[in-house]
């Protein structure tokens, strides 16, 4: 105590000597100047600024001022304080390889108590650690002290909390395999397709509690397209794409995944298509009317998806409904986007329908075809009428003048038949859609049975 006494008397001398060097004679020197320009009172002035008196009480009072002001702040600095460290993270040491450990808070919050002047110095120090030793512990439950690294002395300090509860289980180990989902796909370029994502390894190992390994039904790698550089034609590399463990479902499950990161490997193309546009009606014109002719605005749409989609598609139908339709109209049509087509250059067409007087006409001796016959069976006709029928055509007679045998579509939908003796319903389709096609057989007698 006594050195701490001394000490502050030689920083207060100190400090006197500094203001009346600094402070003092300054001002004193700066009022001799002033008195010059003033009569007599302004030498009555000097003569008392003069006295040793006067300067010894002026230097006192600046001493004690400051004396005050410090001895305010040695007490300040010397109260007992605390602060709070919000939100410390908690360190675990254990066998990471043989152990799996549940129930260590993430983080704590530190209360350090003392004078303000350590909490000060404690606070710019680097962070300390907040420690939980499980060296020794074997698996199973224990109740645990949490331990901040404090270095400083003259703190004293609490944690919350304080302990934990946690169970200790031995680490195991599956192989699972390893698909691929992708995210954000819809900020890919509707004109571009992936056509394959390799992540150069099929199976991964996941790390964990037996329980929780028996929850794991897929791991995927997650491959984000918004971390995709360039969208264009050809081969790119996405590097340190996430993988994720998943229960039945779709839930995280959170097990350790060896590796814990790939890189993807992304083709991409634009495969597309140009198809023409059919206009197709719906429901019937106006009794003794036929349509005439259809015109469009635009004759044929290039179509975008994946090349097994588009080896599919043939044309792109548009509906337009002319039930009852007894004179010419124009319809302004969205065209709808086939399942799977992500971009299509032409959306909407403009469509005029004129009308005729209504004809009609047979066509004989029309072949019958078989569709979804399932494979390693053969189906054939009970007679002749069951082979061949006879098509009706409804629509003005310079159109239907021009349908042949060929632009005629005739078929029976064997789907779901097994073998055996059915009578099926005939379907008709035509190339020209502006004619009505009817079938003057409705049902036809076919035996199904297995090829030899």
């Amino acid at each position: 105590m006594k050195k701490l006494l001394n000490s502050l008397k030689s920083i207060f001398h100190k400090i006197i000597i500094f203001f009346d060097k600094k402070v003092i004679i300054p001002i004193t020197k700066r009022f001799l100047m002033l008195t010059k320009k003033f009569d007599k009172q302004g030498r009555v002035l000097e003569n008392w600024l003069s006295k040793t008196n006067t300067l010894l009480f002026i230097s006192l009072f600046l001493s004690i001022t400051i004396f005050i002001v410090i001895d305010q702040k040695i007490i300040f600095f010397s109260e007992s304080s605390a602060e709070v460290l919000k939100s410390q993270p908690v360190t675990a040491i254990y066998n990471e390889e043989a152990y799996v450990i549940e129930g260590i808070p993430e983080t704590v919050d530190i209360t350090l108590i003392g004078s303000k002047t350590d909490l000060y110095i404690a606070k710019q120090s680097p962070a300390k650690d907040v420690m939980v030793d499980l060296s020794g512990l074997k698996e199973g439950t224990h109740k645990v002290n949490i331990v901040y690294n404090n270095v400083s002395t003259t703190i004293d300090y609490a944690v919350n909390p304080s302990y934990a509860t946690i169970i200790i289980y031995p680490k195991l180990s599956q192989t699972k395999s390893l698909t691929v989902d992708v995210l954000n796909s819809d900020l890919l370029d509707q004109k571009l397709n992936i056509d394959s994502i390799d992540v150069g390894i099929d199976e991964v190992v996941v790390k964990g509690a037996e329980y929780k390994l028996s929850e794991v039904a897929t791991v995927k790698a997650l491959v984000d397209m918004k971390n995709l550089i360039k969208q264009e034609i050809g081969t790119h590399t996405i590097k340190d794409v996430q993988l994720k463990a998943y229960d039945v479902q779709g839930n995280v499950v959170d097990v350790e995944i060896v590796p814990v990161k790939v890189d993807a490997t992304i083709t991409i193309s634009s495969p597309s298509k140009e198809v023409p546009i059919k206009v197709i009606p719906k429901g019937e014109v106006a009794f003794g009317m036929a349509i005439n002719m259809i015109e469009i605005s635009e004759t044929k749409v290039t179509v975008y998806g994946t090349q097994e989609l588009l080896s599919k598609i043939d044309y792109i139908p548009v509906e337009i409904d002319v039930t009852n339709l007894k004179e010419a109209k124009e319809y302004r049509t969205e065209i709808i986007k086939p399942t799977g087509i992500k971009y299509m250059d032409v959306n909407s067409v403009t469509i005029k329908v004129t009308l005729g007087t209504v004809s009609t006409r047979e066509i004989e001796k029309v072949n019958i075809d078989v569709r979804n016959l399932a494979e390693g069976y053969k189906a054939t006709g009970l007679s002749a009428e069951d082979i061949m029928v006879t098509i009706s055509l409804k629509g003005v007679e310079t159109v239907i003048n021009e349908i042949t045998n060929d632009d005629i579509m005739v078929y029976i939908d064997l789907a779901g038949y097994g073998e055996g003796q059915f009578e099926v319903d005939v379907y008709v389709e035509g190339k020209d859609t502006k004619v009505q096609y009817i079938s003057k057989t409705k049902k036809v007698k076919i035996l199904i049975s297995k090829k030899d």
